[in-house]
């Protein structure tokens, strides 16, 4: 897993799933969060002010109907 040295500062009431959807634009990229940050792999819900290390993912391009993969940086979004 490559980190992207971006960090996300979480909110009371988030969840992996919620962070995901926001920074990455799917909720399937939770799992991703969660093994870059095993410290918190028990969380269910955020109380507020958890950092995370956010990791670089690979998202399926599909403008051109072609799946290929590129790398996206969670800045990027």
């Amino acid at each position: 897993m490559t980190l992207s040295g971006q960090t996300y500062r979480c909110s009371a009431g988030e969840m992996f799933d919620s962070i995901a959807l926001v920074l990455y634009g799917d909720e399937k990229y939770a799992c991703d969060l969660l093994m870059a940050n095993p410290e918190h792999s028990l969380t269910q819900v955020f109380v507020g002010g958890e950092i995370l290390q956010l990791p670089v993912v690979y998202i399926p391009n599909n403008d051109s109907g072609a799946i290929t993969m590129s790398e996206v940086a969670p800045w990027k979004g």
